[in-house]
């Protein structure tokens, strides 16, 4: 059964009012690296299906992967059971016709081992060319489709296919003592560089060579983008509208209501998400698995725009249901599965932001972020992997780990220099979000609160 067929079968068995219900096809093909040597590979797939039934105002969500086609009436009597015994949903709207999508009855696109085509050699010569140099390499490649089908009672027929890439390289020295990280995000590995990527983690064991150990204290910094993507991805997480209407984040306005309209940055910032972004292509309609404080099931199929979070360095729209929207008073903008972050034109790169530093620490990456405070979005986490001292426009060597409490927020008000954007991977959160474009930034004075350990 195709998940076309699946979807049509389990809207002609639901007794619901309404149905919408969900197809997830995934398969993913994975290679993982370790001391210079390629140690597994392998490909899995997998199918989920979800069904949502509405009876009156009450939803009932259930779902199940691996399922046969004689238990699909099953899940489907399940939903419209808990859909007949939910209370009311305060989200509950008529579904969206979002229409159909032309290419609804083509199948499911896979991946393949042969994804790596092209990689796999060239990690061959990568680790050649670290044995050589005395270095070690440790990582792994994966490459994940998930085409998703969403159907309706409705008329709602809509696909998209989602192709999601990501490499990891961690570099260390034979002693184990120096370690140095460098990721990229990818659609299908075509563009990715391997011989560069290994280049600068060369680069950067070198600079390890020479050890300065530093106090905790507030430093001028650079923040590479992987590093800025990690803070300013969690930013737009917790930028829900209900949330800050009700008062319980930074984007709550003190007395009630919310901060949309006010000045964040005094640099002209701009953070938006748009699904047709050149290389970060996401779905255009909203997929909802479940209702949450961010989502509602019942906007499943509603097509989305490109949406300024932030413009000019004013808050510009937060995370909107239809139903959040009709409480805030302001448009619906449901997320988007990409973020991009630009500063003014003509921002400089990264080495020419180092060039021009005078003493500051220049970080590789972010590592075990946790929210301290929602109110102030203050965040603790650590450095990994290369703390770097900048020194007369110079990289002269390695300091110490730190941990810090900084708020993105306020970064976003104290920020100096915004450099030029270039798509980037998020070392923390790239489990779950990889499609970013980010800048690299220059804040002042970034609160590296305690010395840490962690190696």
């Amino acid at each position: 059964m195709t998940p076309q067929e699946m979807i049509d079968k389990a809207l002609e068995l639901s007794a619901a009012d309404d149905t919408v219900v969900i197809v997830d096809a995934t398969s993913s093909a994975n290679l993982r690296f370790a001391g210079n040597t390629l140690t597994t590979n392998g490909v899995s797939r997998s199918l989920q299906l979800t069904v949502i039934s509405v009876v009156g105002r009450g939803a009932g969500v259930v779902s199940r992967a691996a399922v046969r086609p004689d238990q699909l009436a099953d899940v489907v009597a399940a939903a419209d059971r808990a859909a007949r015994d939910a209370q009311p949903s305060e989200d509950a709207r008529p579904l969206a016709d979002g229409g159909v999508s032309a290419d609804w009855d083509a199948p499911a696109v896979p991946t393949t081992i042969g994804v790596f085509g092209a990689l796999a050699p060239a990690l061959g010569e990568a680790f050649a060319a670290a044995e050589a140099g005395g270095r070690r390499l440790y990582g792994f490649a994966e490459h994940t489709v998930t085409t998703t089908f969403v159907g309706s009672s409705t008329g709602t027929r809509l696909r998209h296919t989602q192709p999601t890439g990501r490499l990891e390289l961690n570099a260390k020295s034979p002693d184990m003592k120096r370690s140095a990280w460098t990721g990229v995000a990818t659609r299908d590995f075509s563009d990715v560089d391997v011989a560069a990527l290994d280049a600068s983690l060369a680069r950067r064991l070198e600079w390890a060579k020479n050890r300065v150990d530093l106090p905790a204290g507030r430093y001028e910094t650079l923040l590479p983008p992987g590093a800025v993507a990690d803070l300013m991805v969690y930013l737009y997480w917790t930028a829900g509208a209900r949330d800050a209407f009700e008062g319980r984040t930074v984007f709550s306005k003190p007395g009630g209501g919310t901060r949309v309209g006010e000045s964040l940055s005094s640099l002209p910032v701009r953070l938006y998400g748009d699904p047709a972004a050149a290389g970060l292509e996401s779905a255009p309609f909203v997929i909802a698995h479940a209702s949450g404080r961010q989502s509602s099931v019942f906007d499943n199929g509603l097509p989305l725009a490109p949406t300024d979070w932030i413009a000019d360095g004013v808050l510009t729209n937060l995370i909107q249901t239809r139903h959040s929207a009709e409480l805030t008073d302001l448009p619906a903008t449901p997320a988007i599965d990409n973020l991009i972050m630009e500063g003014p034109s003509g921002g400089r790169s990264l080495e020419e932001m180092i060039a021009s530093t005078e003493r500051g620490l220049l970080l590789t990456c972010l590592w075990y972020i946790r929210e301290v405070d929602p109110q102030t979005l203050l965040l603790t986490g650590l450095t990994r992997d290369g703390v770097y001292l900048v020194e007369n426009g110079e990289v002269v060597g390695e300091v110490n780990n730190f941990r810090f409490n900084e708020s993105p927020v306020d970064i976003l008000r104290r920020v100096t220099e915004i450099g030029a954007s270039e798509q980037t991977l998020p070392r923390e959160w790239n489990d779950y979000f990889t499609r970013t474009v980010m800048p690299a930034i220059r804040v002042p004075d970034f609160n590296m609160s305690t010395v840490s350990q962690a190696s």
